[in-house]
């Protein structure tokens, strides 16, 4: 069953608890970028593979996890290197996605979406650096949380973006994404479980197909029942664009930074869109960059102006359903823009985002996104897990 979904890097990978916890007796699988002691991990690239050693320990995330009772079973495929969002590898396949047939899954944590989604695990570790945990629950049709930059500890994950990278995880349901949240969070539940105002992100919304708009408006009134006070909201004045375009500079700055010595030396073999990417990072120079920087902290001000403690934004995850599998071209290049545009927001403000899945187009699922303050992630996952979800599921 598990070969179907063509999820796994190694299915056989199995880790049992090292003690009785809030997790007791649940499953999951992590994303094929994280440390596991006599292991190495691919991240998605043979040359990765045959070129690095086994761990000599596990990933800080894994060992909490397993001593809170949870049972690691299999690591799961990623985009290359974690450079991507569509979840198409060229070496290994692409996971097939269990709510949208011959759709991409979403990337780079795409192994771990799908197997949440076909019920594999029940929830699943992931990286999310510019959007990894959020694009392939929506497309997926499940919820994935982006925490708080800094949040969870990242000791024993390879590095994309390090001012970005985040540890991620994805569940069927918002209570199990509550309950490791509980566990993977070094912060105390909050002692009021809602927001006092709902802000509804005009410019974000604008970037949507008429069918999600149509999915996620019929939510709306009753979401804006859940706070005193609700209403719209330009996040970016100048422009989403030019936060997108800051957003990968920084990251592609920080990504040739980590991996240049390996990609110089070895000269590995990328896919279609990876190659081309790295490639562009590699041509990216730090004296050119300032402007990229001062944005970055001009947003970060702006978000934390926006929502402080009280607040919560409502926006897409992504821009419309899944698109088809193996499209190439200006299309996939528009969709990724799209994308980046509405997933940098909470990547430059280094801010907690949670996707819940809706119904659109056709039935496939799509994600309606809530963004809340710097280190209000326990206070946002109890807010979907009591108030969100009773709105959202059948």
């Amino acid at each position: 069953m598990k070969q179907s979904w063509n999820a796994y890097a190694n299915e056989q990978l199995v880790l049992e608890p090292l003690a009785q916890g809030n997790l007791s007796g649940k499953t999951f699988a992590v994303k094929d970028v994280f440390n596991i002691a006599g292991h190495t991990p691919g991240a998605g690239n043979p040359d990765w593979l045959r070129t690095h050693g086994p761990s000599t320990e596990n990933a800080a995330v894994i060992d909490r996890l397993l001593r809170n009772g949870a049972r690691l079973e299999g690591t799961t495929l990623t985009d290359e290197v974690m450079y991507s969002i569509n979840g198409e590898n060229a070496h290994y396949g692409t996971p097939v996605n269990p709510k949208a047939s011959g759709r991409i899954p979403g990337g780079s944590s795409s192994g771990s979406a799908v197997a949440v989604s076909a019920g594999l695990a029940d929830f699943a570790i992931g990286t999310d650096t510019g959007g990894s945990i959020r694009v392939p629950s929506a497309y997926c049709g499940i919820y994935g949380i982006r925490p708080t930059h800094g949040a969870v500890d990242a000791r024993g994950l390879i590095p994309l973006a390090p001012s970005f990278d985040t540890v991620g995880w994805m569940a069927r349901d918002p209570q199990t994404l509550l309950e490791v949240g509980k566990v993977l969070l070094d912060t105390e539940p909050s002692a009021d479980r809602g927001f006092a105002r709902m802000l509804f992100a005009q410019d974000v919304w604008s970037l949507t197909d008429d069918h999600t708009i149509s999915a996620a408006s019929r939510y709306f009134p009753a979401l804006r029942e859940r706070t005193q006070q609700h209403g719209e909201v330009v996040v970016a004045p100048n422009g989403l664009r030019e936060w997108m375009n800051a957003f990968r500079i920084i990251q592609g700055l920080e990504i040739w930074r980590a991996h240049q010595e390996w990609i110089t030396r070895v000269q590995p073999v990328f896919g279609p869109g990876i190659a081309e990417r790295f490639a562009w990072a590699s041509t990216l120079k730090e004296e050119e960059s300032g402007e990229a920087y001062r944005l970055r902290e001009t947003v970060r001000f702006r978000m934390n102006e926006l929502l402080g403690t009280d607040a919560v934004l409502v926006l897409p995850t992504v821009p419309a359903i899944a698109p088809l599998l193996q499209l190439s071209g200006s299309e996939v290049e528009q969709r990724r823009v799209q994308t980046l545009e509405m997933s940098c927001i909470a990547g430059l403000a280094g801010l907690p985002q949670v996707t819940v899945p809706i119904a659109g187009e056709h039935g496939y699922p799509v994600g309606l996104s809530f963004v809340a303050g710097r280190g209000q992630d326990l206070r946002l996952l109890e807010w979907v897990a009591d108030h969100v979800s009773a709105i959202v599921e059948p």
